[in-house]
């Protein structure tokens, strides 16, 4: 007879692991419903008057900057005018220039140097809220006349101490990269609908 112990673990686990991030997610909520709607009006507000959002993070958070700006310059889950988002984390000829000739910690804030303008916003992700480049990138920013959203995790780290009246912090409710990085992926598609439906209408 085959053991069937080694699945029946890994059957827990799996069950764990999806409870885990089910109460994470009931915990952000909590938390989090009024700043996405608040989050959601700042980006619509730089949208309409004819601004741009610049995303960042590093690693998974990297991901999400790019699945961000692609929602909004393609479409999420309606047809509507394409809306401008650059993400700071995919010229990779950008990025090893700056890291070679500066330094990485200067990764995205020198892009923000160069792109970014008053009235823009600066969407950046960091699961623990202490990764130093995105530090930089809210102080360029800043310096810039941009406001900023950001994604974080655990206690909001150094960036939500940099954080200026009138911007917003989404901070995810665990301690888990894995669960903050779900709760983030779930932060983006709130604000992808929001938008959308502002621009189109509720959807049924």
């Amino acid at each position: 007879m085959p053991n069937d112990a080694p699945n029946n673990d890994r059957a827990r686990l799996i069950a764990t692991l999806f409870e885990d991030s089910a109460r994470a997610n009931a915990a952000t909520l909590e938390t989090m419903q009024d700043r996405l709607v608040a989050a959601a009006d700042q980006l619509i507000a730089c949208l309409e008057d004819g601004h741009k959002i610049l995303s960042c993070g590093n690693g998974g958070s990297a991901g999400d900057a790019q699945h961000f700006s692609s929602e909004l310059i393609n479409r999420f889950e309606r047809e509507r005018r394409a809306l401008p988002a650059i993400a700071l984390t995919t010229e990779s000829s950008t990025l090893t220039a700056i890291a070679n000739d500066y330094d990485y910690d200067r990764l995205f804030s020198r892009q923000i140097e160069a792109l970014g303008q008053r009235g823009d916003i600066l969407l950046a992700i960091s699961t623990s809220g202490n990764s130093a480049n995105v530090c930089e990138a809210v102080t360029a920013a800043h310096a810039r006349g941009m406001g900023v959203i950001a994604l974080t995790g655990k206690e909001g780290g150094r960036i939500a101490a940099l954080l200026k009246d009138g911007d917003c912090e989404l901070r995810a409710a665990s301690s888990s990269t894995a669960r903050i990085q779900e709760m983030h992926l779930l932060f983006i598609h709130c604000l992808c609908r929001l938008i959308e439906d502002h621009l189109l209408g509720a959807a049924d």
